[in-house]
């Protein structure tokens, strides 16, 4: 997952193996892994927040991403009522993704991507009833 993390985030910190590791330990997150990508959900008091998703450069726009989008909310929906997920104000493919899969806008955070050598970008948080 790192180094597909790597790969994708590349104008951002990509996570570690330990941040990884770390947060597969918890009880209330799961992976839903393609070849060539995956998710990363957490399942909390009926809730479901999208940590992160990730495609290789390579296999972009292959319908990978929209797998895994599918995937994940299916399994998510089974405990969950709502999905939440937060994306760069500048990253379009990633938000025509999440509103091709019934996310909407919800609230904003200022600032909230830092770029390197670059202004801070504005995250997006996002909704989508599940189930």
């Amino acid at each position: 997952m790192a180094h597909i993390h790597a790969a994708a985030f590349t104008d951002a910190r990509p996570w570690t193996e330990a941040e990884f590791a770390t947060l597969l330990d918890s009880p209330y997150v799961f992976a839903t892994m393609q070849p060539h990508g995956f998710a990363l959900v957490r399942v909390v008091a009926g809730e479901a927040e999208l940590l992160t998703i990730a495609v290789h450069p390579d296999h972009q726009g292959t319908g990978i991403g929209r797998r895994l989008m599918t995937l994940w909310m299916a399994q998510a929906a089974e405990t969950a009522a709502d999905a939440f997920l937060e994306v760069a104000a500048d990253n379009a493919p990633a938000r025509a993704l999440y509103s091709a899969c019934g996310f909407a806008p919800a609230g904003r955070r200022a600032g909230y991507y830092l770029r390197a050598g670059a202004a801070a970008v504005d995250a997006v948080l996002m909704r989508a009833p599940l189930g």
